[in-house]
């Protein structure tokens, strides 16, 4: 077999072309796999390169079915040189010597045969292939890997005198990027060394059409230099005026490896074009200037009449005078240094009078502010003559807004997105180095937060250093208390950045800065700085927005959900000022208040969610109590409270774990149980508890680490881990069994027995009764049920009490139907009692089901229906999923033609959210609807799956059940020894008590 990807994905058979498969998403991995080129690709880098920006809502289980399936696919040409291997690493594809054109372009290129290595190629590489992500740099490596060849082409063939070969190469690559405009800029000197100048200026106008009506931008400085050339004549020179003959151009060379920001780029052209101000605003070290300078560039061609540049020096402690800048423009623009004013006022009248009717850009950099920009702007905005075809123009950078400046448009600048920041490290180092070490280059922009000037600086150290690895620095850089010093290389500097706006604060707001800096949080609400630095509320908030006008803190979210961040080496800046400048205890009573009022809140917020009926067990760590007015506020929705507080609780959560402060961080993790359970946040609730639980386990705090235990039982019993591998997380023994689940819980009811909490000891009885009935241990189960709600009715604990008649129920399953929609009817009620709408779903969405098996069909269809509703009203995912499945079953029973659906909702709900239980069910389900409709081939691989991830799971009635459905499919597809052997499988099990 041999295939292209140098073009539309090609696969032939002895030079004979075949059909690819039909799912979009198997040639995408096909795509990928040969991309590589032989190396392993993880189950995360496939789902990066494949399902981009659908990676979160897609289980990482769809990996692995399409790999399964793309198997089947390569091995049906038995071409035994084309191997799929899979490990716990990844996948990769082993294809035979010289089988992809990749490779043998390489070759070609390697031995210098250029011609030869373009001639294979067809097209953008996996032209057409939807499925695969472009900007992913194992892509976008190759992409520029050919792209380079093509350009070395025309570079050799020209200087050969040879151009003329090469325009054939160079036109189709420019015809594929319309939008590169080096490659553009490349064709129009390539056609005019041919001797076709008219048609080079043809295809400049075309250009400059398409981008201005597709993009609202004018061609880049390099394509317009070229049309310059071409024109052959200098426009400065001709457009002269007399009195005016000096024309200044004065702007910074153009920044070579210019990354991204193109959505800035437009805005500033654009606001220059309507004759307004744009104001480029941000941070130290975020690419004003970059920005500035490169915009500036692409707009000189439409300001023949000069190009006028200073840098203001607003970040310094002495800003640059406007009366000295003044004096060196109006030298610039030809005046005699004799006959130059006095005054400030004066020197900005003559400075204005030259400019009048002249197309000239003025660019100031680094503004102070509006005060020192004033005697600087060639004239207002309302200047009826500033807006006709000869006007000036301005451009502004500075760290502050200015939005006082007439006529402004602010342009507020933030990091670099981590495709364009990568882009910008592999300009800087080259295509090879940063390709050969693709993670080490991401971890690197990552940890230099998207900073330009920090990506900058790693670069420059990483270029200096040739023999030195990404990994080396990467390495470096994740030393917290080194990155800041790590992040210099000459003269730049990051730390130098930050000390400007640091050294104007106040005392007051610098202590403020200092101590938000402590937290691992990744925002926070106002009330959180009032609460670190224990002050009030309306103090806070005037510190914040010094903070913001120092570009030291961001602002993220809207009113009323307003927040604030700190950019990641900012945080470190504030961190490194903490431990200088704060004691030791003055720093922990700050974690402390904020801790506090996270808990305090959390705790209040969490009474109110409607997730798990378990008894509300907290302990003793200080809260710290905001204003009733700001509480109440607060807590008007607690859902959207949690929605926007859960990432900083998490975070608060595992900082407080790691610095000892245990009480409150197992107090925090454990409040979110009930709202991660809700949302379908199992793997934050799962990794928080398992980092929080060992240090409680470590610190002996039993209380603790029995409510984590609880916690953790409960989402590992109904979920997923997030490696897809179906492995249990490590809570005993690692194996994710319903013996187990049975072992823990046992353990759980030692745990809270052992620090008196008896109500807790009740819900580790319901978890005992679980896992019997999961075993098929149904009398046993029962006996468990009804000793639980023993303890919960003894100890007001109406949660468990409604728990424990629930599983009593689920224990009696059809063998007694009417016990079984008594004890539910009963479960019902006490959650209606408790308020808890969530359990109040679960009870009709489970007493649905059991009128259903009873033949109530009609009833059973309502409550389900009701229940669905329900769980939609409450975004949450687990209900709605179950109540899918049962509606599906009950559909299915009765022949309803809406089974299919529902029960493929259901599919890609669990999916999504990694639900074991439910995907399990909803592939059993429509296996069997498979299998009545003869599709056995289907039903087959349904019923395949459900059984691996009961196997996985460790449910053994559950697993028998599919067992013997798969039995069944084995036999209609003609299978009778793998359904024998299957069946038998079944029977052991279910014969097993």
């Amino acid at each position: 077999m041999t295939f292209g990807l140098l073009g539309p994905l090609a696969v032939a058979v002895d030079s004979v072309p075949q059909a690819l498969p039909r799912a979009a998403v198997l040639r995408g991995l096909l795509g990928v796999l040969l991309l590589a080129e032989g190396e392993r690709l993880s189950v995360g880098r496939l789902l990066e390169l494949v399902w981009a920006g659908q990676a979160d809502r897609v289980g990482r289980g769809a990996v692995h079915t399409g790999m399964s399936r793309l198997r089947g696919w390569l091995g049906g040409f038995g071409d035994e040189s084309v191997v799929l291997e899979s490990d716990a690493q990844g996948y990769r594809l082993v294809t035979g010597p010289g089988a992809v054109d990749l490779g043998r372009f390489r070759g070609f290129a390697a031995d210098g045969d250029v011609a030869g290595a373009i001639g294979l190629r067809r097209g953008p590489v996996l032209a057409g292939l939807e499925r695969v992500n472009r900007e992913d740099p194992l892509v976008a490596a190759v992409e520029d890997e050919v792209r380079a060849t093509v350009l070395a082409l025309a570079r050799a063939a020209q200087a050969d005198g040879a151009a003329r070969t090469a325009v054939p190469a160079l036109t189709a690559l420019a015809e594929e990027y319309p939008y590169d405009e080096p490659v553009q800029a490349a064709l129009l000197e390539l056609l005019a060394a041919d001797g076709r100048a008219a048609e080079a200026l043809r295809r400049f106008q075309a250009l400059r059409r398409r981008l201005s009506e597709e993009l609202g931008i004018e061609p880049g400085e390099q394509v317009q230099s070229v049309f310059l050339a071409l024109l052959a004549h200098d426009r400065e020179d001709a457009r002269a005026v007399p009195g005016r003959s000096r024309v200044p151009s004065q702007l910074p060379r153009d920044i070579p490896d210019f990354t991204g920001r193109d959505e800035q780029v437009r805005l500033v052209l654009d606001a220059l074009a309507a004759g307004r101000v744009p104001v480029i605003a941000g941070m130290g070290g975020i690419g004003k200037t970059a920005l500035a300078v490169h915009s500036a560039h692409r707009a000189a061609v439409d300001y023949p009449d000069g190009r006028l540049y200073a840098d203001l020096r607003g970040a310094d402690e002495t800003p640059a005078d406007p009366a000295g800048v003044l004096a060196a423009f109006l030298r610039a623009l030809g005046a005699d240094p004799r006959e130059i004013p006095a005054s400030l006022e004066e020197r900005s009248a003559l400075y204005r009078t030259l400019l009048a009717g002249r197309r000239t850009l003025v660019l100031l950099d680094n503004a102070a502010g509006e005060q020192q920009i004033g005697p600087l702007l060639p004239g207002t905005p309302a200047d009826p003559a500033g807006h006709g075809p000869d006007r000036p123009a301005v451009l502004v950078t500075s760290r502050a807004a200015l939005t006082a400046l007439p006529g402004s448009l602010l342009v507020d600048l933030h990091e670099l997105d981590a495709p364009h920041a990568r882009t910008l490290l592999r300009r800087i180092l080259g295509d090879r180095r940063v390709a050969a070490e693709p993670v080490a280059a991401a971890q690197i922009v990552e940890l230099c937060g998207g900073m330009p000037l920090a990506v900058r600086i790693a670069g420059a150290r990483l270029a200096a250093r040739p023999r030195w690895t990404l990994a080396r620095l990467a390495h470096l850089l994740r030393d917290e208390r080194r990155r800041l010093d790590e992040l210099a290389a000459g003269n730049l500097a990051v730390r130098a950045g930050f000390a400007v706006g640091y050294a104007r604060l106040p005392e007051p707001t610098r202590r403020t800065f200092r101590l938000l800096g402590l937290l691992d949080a990744p925002d926070f609400a106002p009330w959180v700085a009032a609460a670190v630095a224990g002050i009030p509320p309306e103090r806070a908030e005037r510190q914040l927005e010094e903070l913001i006008d120092a570009q030291l803190l961001q602002e993220t979210g809207t009113e009323p959900h307003l927040r604030y961040r700190f950019h990641d080496l900012v945080r470190l800046y504030a961190r490194e000022h903490a431990e200088a400048a704060d004691e030791p205890a003055a720093r922990t009573a700050a974690l402390g208040r904020a801790f506090g009022a996270w808990l305090w809140l959390a705790e209040q917020a969490a009474d109110q969610v409607p997730g798990p009926c378990f008894a509300p067990i907290h302990g003793t760590a200080p809260r710290h109590p905001m204003p009733s007015g700001v509480a109440a506020a607060l807590l008007d929705d607690p859902m959207a409270w949690f929605d926007a507080e859960q990432p900083a609780l998490d975070a608060s959560a595992r900082q407080a774990a790691a610095l000892r402060m245990v009480p409150v961080a197992w107090d925090l993790a454990a409040c979110q149980e009930k709202y991660c359970d809700v949302r379908g946040l199992y793997d934050e609730w799962r990794t928080t508890h398992l980092a929080v639980l060992q240090a409680c386990r470590s610190a002996g705090d039993g209380l603790g680490t029995a409510v984590l235990t609880r916690g953790l039982i409960e989402v590992t019993t109904w979920t997923t881990p997030a490696d897809g591998s179906g492995t249990a997380v490590d809570l005993a023994d690692g194996a994710q069994t319903m013996v187990a689940l049975e072992e823990r819980a046992r353990h759980l009811r030692r745990l809270f027995e052992e620090v008196g909490e008896v109500r807790g000891a009740a819900d580790a009885l319901v978890l005992t009764a679980w896992s019997l009935v999961a075993q098929g241990r149904a009398q046993e189960a029962l006996d468990a049920g009804h000793r639980a709600l023993d303890l919960a009715t003894a100890h007001d604990h109406p949660g468990g009490e409604a728990r424990a008649h629930q599983i009593i129920a689920i224990a009696h399953g059809e063998t007694d139907l009417d016990r079984t929609i008594e004890h539910l009817t009963e479960t019902l009620r006490l959650a209606r009692l408790i308020g808890n709408t969530r359990f109040e779903a679960t009870a009709i969405q489970f007493l649905g089901a059991a009128h259903g098996r009873a033949g109530q069909v009609e009833r059973g269809g309502e409550l389900l229906l009701r229940s669905l509703a329900m769980a939609r009203s409450l975004k949450d995912r687990y209900v709605e999923a179950f109540s899918l499945l049962y509606l599906a079953t009950l559909y299915a029973a009765t022949g309803d033609g809406r089974a299919r659906e529902t029960a493929e909702a259901a599919l890609a709900i669990a999916r999504r959210f990694d639900l074991g239980h439910h995907l399990a069910q909803a592939l059993g389900i429509l296996g069997e609807l498979d299998l009545a409709a003869g599709d056995r081939a289907s039903a087959v691989a349904h019923l395949e799956e459900s059984v691996l991830v009961w196997r996985a799971r460790g449910w053994r009635s559950f697993l028998a059940e599919a067992l013997r459905a798969l039995g069944r499919a084995y036999e209609a597809a003609g299978l009778p020894e793998s359904a024998a052997r299957v069946l038998t499988e079944a029977r052991e099990l279910s014969d097993v008590r």
